[in-house]
């Protein structure tokens, strides 16, 4: 998912302001290479922090020494870097893996190949790269790291899609293909599905001919985004409080109910994803945006048999460090 911050430098520090979809950092690097050492003698800009806590009081901007640039080492500079909510977790210290303090900040993001050591075989000056795994620090304007800290992608693709391929498609593709045996004009249900999961999710559903119910908290601009996401490929877009109402029963009419529910917020509106779920299908849960648990109802699971399963990207990519990370497009 995008946390709607925008991000603001201000007196060496990170002042963090809700009101838009995204934020990016865009980073502009000082060079000053030493060309006869191989070493890089230069500092970079970077957003790290010390302690955890609130992002506001912790973090800082900051001129941090590059080290040399070793065998197997790249350098990199950073094109653009989203702020996620797992990276404001990170900073607090309440996500499930943390770095080393002092950290810089970031998990995710699309840089290019600067320099590479005299051993890189798999990357090329000019070559768009982004993480291999979280914890990098990608809020930075460039970095030395290892070559298989990062896994290189085409450099044609839009700058900000690259940026944040790393994560949220990546989520979308997996829980659509890992829980259940999605046929075409099979159903899913899905609620936070103007975050970039959900987004990422109607796409790709949309391509294999899976129909999605598409569920968001009511807005002034419902209208306006209802039309965006089916743009995307849906037929379905709905309000929280449409799933209680009885006229929910009129769209299974139209599409088959699901056999897969995604869940990125948790609380009630999860509870509601379930109760349209069919006998047997599973719920997935990969966020929890509303802060509050997750009820099953015993109903559910005597009486529909359903499987609550959760999913977390870092874990699989740590679990399948050695197969293919993103989709093909024939695998679409």
């Amino acid at each position: 998912m995008w946390l709607p911050l925008h991000a603001v430098r201000q007196r060496g520090q990170i002042v963090c302001r809700r009101g838009c979809m995204t934020a990016f950092l865009r980073t502009q690097g000082r060079r000053d290479f030493s060309r006869s050492t191989g070493r890089c003698a230069q500092t970079c800009q970077a957003l790290s922090y010390g302690n955890h806590g609130d992002p506001l009081q912790v973090v800082q901007l900051k001129d941090v020494d590059l080290p040399p640039i070793g065998e197997k080492d790249v350098l990199v500079k950073f094109l653009a870097a989203p702020i996620n909510p797992s990276d404001i977790n990170m900073i607090q210290g309440t996500y499930a893996i943390l770095p080393d303090l002092p950290a810089v900040g970031g998990n995710e993001g699309v840089a290019q190949v600067i320099e590479v050591g005299s051993q890189v075989k798999s990357l090329k000056t000019g070559d768009w790269v982004i993480p291999r795994d979280a914890g990098l620090g990608t809020w930075r304007t460039e970095a030395v790291l290892a070559e298989t800290d990062v896994i290189s992608l085409p450099n044609d693709i839009p700058l900000l899609s690259a940026a944040t391929l790393g994560v949220n498609p990546c989520t979308a593709f997996r829980m659509l293909s890992d829980f259940e045996d999605l046929k075409p004009g099979d159903t899913v249900i899905q609620n936070a599905a103007n975050s970039g999961v959900g987004q990422a999710v109607i796409q790709i559903a949309a391509a294999r001919g899976i129909n999605t119910i598409n569920v968001v908290r009511d807005r002034p601009d419902f209208a306006q985004l209802s039309e965006r996401l089916k743009a995307l490929g849906t037929s379905y877009v709905l309000k929280e409080e449409a799933l209680r109402r009885p006229e929910i029963k009129e769209l299974f009419k139209a599409c088959s109910k699901p056999k897969l529910a995604l869940n990125g917020v948790g609380g009630k509106s999860a509870t509601e994803l379930l109760r349209h779920l069919q006998a047997g299908g599973s719920m997935v849960t990969y966020g929890g945006m509303s802060r509050q648990p997750v009820t099953i109802p015993v109903s559910a699971l005597i009486f529909k048999d359903v499987k609550i399963r959760g999913f977390w990207v870092t874990r699989w990519k740590q679990k399948h460090s050695d197969v293919f990370l993103f989709p093909r497009r024939e695998d679409i």
